[in-house]
């Protein structure tokens, strides 16, 4: 009887590895989807402009709401940085955002997250094995429309801006509070690997062939680094 548990615990480690990488596949196409959905809102999407001077971006689809009135776990998405001189994006790595809330859009119901990091020193805050959005990087609601050539240099100076959309409305929204974090056990699982987050974003992981969907879309929307004005 012995024999036979020891036999069929790989596969069991098999079938959970596997179910891993399910898991992480369809989270990277939500996040694709979400991030088409939102481009294609014209005047309500965001800045293009912006996209094209970002250094990171991160999707976290269909976060639970009701949890940010209760505080505990918001979920899962999914991050990736410029690499290759700006031209390129880095393997994704799995993160998690808990605690803080979410502007005004506390409540019952379902919220697709995205965030944009705008410059060196907030990349280097995602490096980090945690920290506090508003505290530890500077944040601010983005704006939204087909430019921000009017906004004012307060916010262009924001190491991270943040959306959310809800019931089909989209708008920058605050995360200040919220804490950000790799989840390294999901990165080892689907990397095989010990890779940090560091490694993952800065190109020294190979890119997942199921990212495709995510980078087709960000290389339509942000296909280079726009040098800031």
């Amino acid at each position: 009887m012995k024999l036979r548990f020891l036999s069929i615990f790989p596969i069991i480690a098999l079938f959970a590895v596997a179910a891993k990488f399910d898991e992480h596949t369809k989270r990277i196409e939500a996040s694709a989807t979400v991030l088409s959905e939102i481009m294609a809102a014209g005047d309500h999407s965001i800045p293009r402009d912006l996209l094209e001077k970002a250094e990171c971006v991160g999707i976290v689809p269909s976060l639970k709401r009701a949890g940010f009135i209760v505080g505990g776990k918001y979920g899962k998405g999914v991050l990736t940085c410029r690499v290759d001189g700006g031209n390129g994006w880095s393997a994704v790595s799995t993160i998690r955002i808990e605690g803080g809330s979410i502007g005004l859009q506390i409540g019952a119901g379902e919220t697709d997250v995205i965030f944009i990091v705008m410059n060196d020193s907030g990349m280097k805050n995602l490096m980090r094995d945690k920290f506090t959005i508003g505290g530890d990087a500077s944040a601010m609601a983005g704006p939204v429309g087909r430019s921000v050539e009017a906004q004012t240099d307060l916010m262009m100076r924001a190491e991270i801006l943040s959306y959310s959309r809800a019931h089909g409305v989209f708008a920058g929204v605050s995360l200040d509070g919220a804490t950000l974090r790799p989840d390294n056990d999901d990165n080892r699982k689907v990397y095989n690997s010990s890779a940090t987050q560091e490694e993952i974003l800065t190109g020294k992981v190979e890119r997942p062939v199921s990212a495709e969907k995510l980078y087709r879309e960000l290389n339509t929307y942000a296909p280079y680094k726009k040098a800031s004005n």
